[in-house]
């Protein structure tokens, strides 16, 4: 049919430049919502402006006689029509429907005058009966009930039941007695019930609790007993959303609103029809009654719904929103696919060697991180060897001097029992402390193969380190003082790992404060951030660190001491961010450095 339209270009154009506007009225019965004059109007309007490139008139007026199909209402519309088109008269007039056409050849005098006149949406036995003139043109369609009730027994074999559904309106009371007629053959091998005149209520609830082996035909529903209008296919869709049984329909409209399918003309298909002959008449050619295709269409996603098999559809059958298999999809992918499979396992294959390679050698890597971890361990606790040997002389000395005196009292004549349990008592406190001093050093030297995990209070580490610090204060002269926060802080990282970076920060800010005549001050603080991590503060009195220098002093090898070997803020920044935290430096306002390790909290990081 395209061909035969484009084959007439030059001939229209010719027509068109005779007459630069011939006028086409569509007129639909309904309104706008109801979609199957919609589609065949917008088909037909699509394809004449296609043809004419444009240059052409068309008009659209809507009856609503669904919903004022009173004798007055249409007299009313005839006269406001014949006014309104009194000097733009068309030259075609397509009537959309049996009720537009039965307007048109009534009033076709006053509204058209010598307009040929084209008719659709209706079988040829109605035209038949409503008398249409012989040069009233048809483009008929054939809405069969049995073709589609046929349709159904292919995919309900086993069905026992027929339902056929029609609603209230003077048109659906004409199609349900006409389904009557047309079915009465094939309902012989059905127990058949008529739903009709009922609410749209009533229509859903008995639908949902139909047998399954149901065949349920519905036909249209632009009424319903209460009198409430519907768009036939919202109807539907209410209807086949809870029926227990597949829904099937003559109309087109119906396949995305719940129907499986059925025998129908597509209005899209009936459009270019009635715009094939619309375009003749525009040339003045002569046109002729002509039958509008029917197909056999089903909704793939219901036949799913109701584990129906395409192997039973007709053969021919549109079979719509079918989602192609992977092979049909993606036929040449696949193809392209297999043939580069060997080339991909090989690329795999290389890609887990390489993969392995690198977990060994993050493997490595992490051991070499530890085993630098433990000479920065045993570097500082060279350096704070000192200051811990004096620590433990102390307890050491106590313990000597108050067995010395156990022994003299005992010696004596009459031993005190009670002064000996007291000296006792300080020998067994002096030990302890003893104990504690090596015990912490021998945490500072301990050398880890892997690393361990452990959940510990970010406060009480805190205190474990100004411990270990506070003999090497001491003997510098430096007054050392700590703030905790109120709450515990968990942090979820290896203890002794961590600990060593408060060592390096408060050994490097000692350093910092050598200078004699200034007051030696070292801070450390605990405290729960505003974005809920912990953060522990280390601040010194030295002379802080130049504003140049601030983005370099975590780089490895950079030192700004003599006998240094810049690797000990550059360790500590590796192991912070090991756990997932930050180390941060600034200068503090009143002078010297203040160093802020921040850590996620161990409860953030579970949950």
């Amino acid at each position: 049919m395209l061909l035969f339209v484009t084959s007439h270009s030059t001939a229209v154009g010719e027509a068109i430049n005779q007459d630069p506007s011939p006028r086409v009225l569509v007129i639909y019965p309904y309104d706008e919502r109801v979609a199957a004059t919609t589609v065949a109007g917008e088909a037909v309007r699509n394809r004449l402006l296609e043809a004419t490139g444009g240059k052409i008139d068309l008009f659209s007026e809507f009856l609503d006689l669904s919903r004022f199909p009173e004798h007055e209402h249409i007299e009313r519309m005839a006269q406001f029509l014949a006014i309104k088109y009194a000097d733009r008269r068309p030259d075609v007039v397509v009537a959309l429907g049996e009720q537009s056409a039965k307007f048109i050849v009534d009033h076709r005098a006053s509204l058209a005058g010598n307009a040929r006149i084209i008719v659709a949406g209706f079988n040829k036995s109605t035209g038949l009966q409503m008398n249409l003139p012989t040069d009233v043109i048809g483009a008929f369609t054939e809405f069969n009930i049995i073709k589609t009730a046929e349709f159904a027994r292919r995919l309900q074999p086993h069905a026992r039941k027929l339902f056929v559904i029609g609603g209230s309106s003077e048109f659906d009371r004409w199609w349900l007695e006409t389904a009557k007629a047309e079915l009465a053959e094939f309902s012989k091998d059905y127990v058949t019930t008529y739903l009709e005149d009922l609410t749209i209520e009533e229509f859903v609830a008995k639908t949902a609790a139909l047998p399954s082996n149901s065949i349920v035909l519905a036909l249209t529903i632009f009424k319903d007993r209460s009198g409430r209008n519907f768009i036939p296919r919202e109807a539907v869709k209410q209807i086949a959303a809870t029926a227990t049984a597949p829904v099937f329909g003559p109309y087109s409209t119906y396949i995305e609103y719940g129907s499986v399918g059925g025998n129908v003309v597509t209005f899209e298909a009936l459009g270019r029809t009635v715009a094939d002959l619309a375009f003749d008449a525009i040339q003045g050619k002569p046109i002729t009654h002509v039958q509008a295709p029917h197909f056999n269409v089903a909704d793939a996603r219901q036949l799913d719904r109701w584990g129906m098999s395409e192997k039973d559809l007709p053969p021919g059958t549109v079979l719509m929103f079918r989602q192609p298999s992977f092979l049909e999809q993606h036929w040449l992918a696949a193809l392209l696919a297999s043939a580069v499979i060997a080339v991909q396992s090989i690329a795999i294959i290389l890609l887990l060697v390489e993969r392995r390679r690198r977990r060994t050698a993050e493997v490595q890597s992490r051991h070499r991180l530890l085993e630098v971890i433990h000479l920065n361990q045993s570097a500082t606790a060279g350096a704070l060897s000192a200051s811990i040997a004096h620590e433990l002389n102390q307890p050491l000395g106590a313990i000597r001097s108050n067995a010395e005196a156990a022994s003299i009292v005992l010696r004596s004549a009459c031993p005190d029992l009670k002064l000996i349990e007291q000296i006792l008592a300080d020998i067994q406190d002096d030990d302890q402390r003893a104990h504690d001093i090596i015990s912490r050093m021998r945490g500072l030297l301990k050398k880890r193969a892997e690393i361990e995990w452990q959940e510990f209070d970010l406060n009480d580490l805190t205190a474990t380190a100004i411990k270990i610090l506070k003999g090497e204060a001491v003997r510098r002269g430096i007054e050392v003082s700590s703030t905790h926060a109120s709450d515990a802080l968990p942090v979820r990282a290896d203890k002794v790992h961590v600990q060593q970076v408060i060592l390096n920060i408060a050994i490097n800010a000692m350093d910092a404060m050598g200078k004699a005549g200034r007051e030696k001050k070292l801070m450390l603080e605990t405290r729960l951030t505003k974005d809920a991590n912990a953060e522990l503060s280390i601040s010194d009195s030295g002379d802080g660190i130049p504003d140049g220098k601030l983005a370099a002093i975590f780089e490895p090898f950079y030192t700004t001491k003599a006998s240094g070997t810049g690797l000990g803020l550059s360790i500590a920044r590796t192991i912070v961010e090991t756990y997932g935290g930050r180390i941060l430096a600034s200068n503090a306002r009143d002078g010297g450095a203040v160093f802020r390790v921040i850590f996620p909290l161990a409860k953030a990081e579970t949950t």
